[in-house]
């Protein structure tokens, strides 16, 4: 863990140090208003109740003043492992094309010791400004240390983000076993196992605590619907193990069933959770849009990422009818790559790309969405998770340039 922290310190030096050094971009015209997928749901939530980090500001102040007009304001969380390297990417790509947005950057950690009930207050404050977030991935350490909710859940939970969404594409140019890949995984992710609910009943006993709910279970089965209506898919598939949870995910199987009759042109079928990851595996084609609840979807995550090259390339998105955060779509810190100047910034890229998106500022999320596809497409700065020897910097420096062409 301590090998982890003065990691990342490192890199937090070497990106502050790099600084400035990328050049070039073409400035785009910027977009409208706020608007985005989110707004189909937006009343389904009365449904269901690294360097030091910048100076505080005082519990509960206000974020008004710092905001400049014409600008978006965007709440920043770089998160740990690689996550800070990630955002200095983000950043050199926004400045290079000339983004109106204006990052509100907090730190919140739990591995160096930068995560309390005044931080999560402090993003909270900020999230209310901004309604959006770019983060990175925040560790949760194995370790029980009293509280059994980690501060991400926290978090999460705080905003109500309840739906995930992770859009798994085959990129152009990088061959994978399967290819041409298009899926939507659905995930609900503020219940399920991750309730945060065990205690030990009796000595070498414990006892971990599954909540499904028929109000939460039938606002990610409508966010799923409505999501495929939106975007023009033809099948929603809802992923469970009601063979063996029967009442649990029972319940979850049936809200599905119950919404998909309300939308009779969209197909709807069902499959069990260990059949699915199978069928992943041999036939990806066959999926469109999957919805599932909270840990199955944590692992098909994981699992269609590594379909199309990895946890560096998918991006992800999470929802609550107030709140749209952006992130990697399979979360993984990437201790490992921390400080090496290796780490893949092609999901956050394109994770910032979708949010920008969001905000109605469509030339410049296309801009940057195809300067990343170019540059993986056209296959010399690749990073060594996609079997090439390019760093960090040069796959960000050949972005720009792709901007420029």
């Amino acid at each position: 863990m301590a090998a982890l922290v003065q990691a990342q310190a490192q890199a937090l030096a070497a990106a502050a140090a790099a600084s400035g050094a990328l050049r070039g971009a073409p400035r785009g015209v910027g977009g409208g208003g706020r608007g985005s997928i989110s707004n189909i749901w937006r009343s389904l939530g009365a449904a269901a109740a690294a360097a030091a980090p910048p100076p505080r500001r005082l519990k509960g102040a206000s974020v008004e003043s710092t905001k400049v007009e014409g600008v978006f304001p965007v709440t920043m969380i770089p998160g740990d492992g690689v996550g800070p390297e990630l955002m200095h990417s983000v950043k050199e790509v926004f400045k290079a094309a000339a983004v109106p947005v204006q990052f509100d950057e907090h730190h919140l950690s739990e591995v160096q010791n930068m995560a309390s009930e005044e931080i999560l207050d402090e993003i909270l404050g900020s999230m209310n400004n901004s309604k959006v977030a770019l983060i990175g991935k925040i560790h949760t350490p194995m370790e029980y240390k009293g509280e059994l909710a980690s501060y991400d859940m926290r978090l999460r939970r705080k905003l109500d983000l309840f739906a995930n969404v992770v859009h798994v594409t085959s990129l152009p140019g990088y061959k994978t076993r399967h290819n041409n890949l298009d899926l939507v995984i659905i995930r609900e992710q503020t219940e399920g196992e991750y309730s945060s609910l065990e205690h030990e009943s009796a000595k070498g006993v414990i006892e971990c605590m599954k909540i499904i709910t028929r109000a939460k279970s039938q606002r990610i089965a409508k966010f799923a619907f409505d999501y495929a209506t939106k975007k023009g898919r033809s099948k929603v598939t809802a992923v469970h193990k009601a063979n063996i949870m029967k009442l649990g995910d029972g319940l979850f199987l049936r809200c599905c069933e119950e919404v998909s009759e309300l939308y009779p042109k969209i197909k709807f079928d069902t499959m069990i959770i260990d059949n699915c990851c199978m069928q992943l595996v041999q036939n990806p084609y066959q999926f469109d849009v999957l919805v599932m609840p909270n840990l199955y979807g944590n692992i098909i995550d994981n699992l269609a990422a590594g379909l199309v090259g990895g946890a560096g390339v998918v991006p992800g998105e999470s929802y609550s009818a107030e709140y749209a955060v952006f992130e990697m779509g399979a979360r993984h810190p990437f201790a490992q790559a921390v400080g090496r100047n290796i780490a893949n910034p092609t999901a956050m890229l394109l994770s910032s790309a979708n949010m920008l998106r969001h905000l109605n500022l469509e030339h410049h999320s296309t801009l940057i969405s195809e300067a990343v596809r170019k540059v993986i497409k056209v296959g010399k700065v690749r990073t060594p998770d996609m079997g090439g020897y390019s760093t960090s910097y040069d796959f960000t420096r050949a972005v720009i340039t792709a901007m420029n062409e």
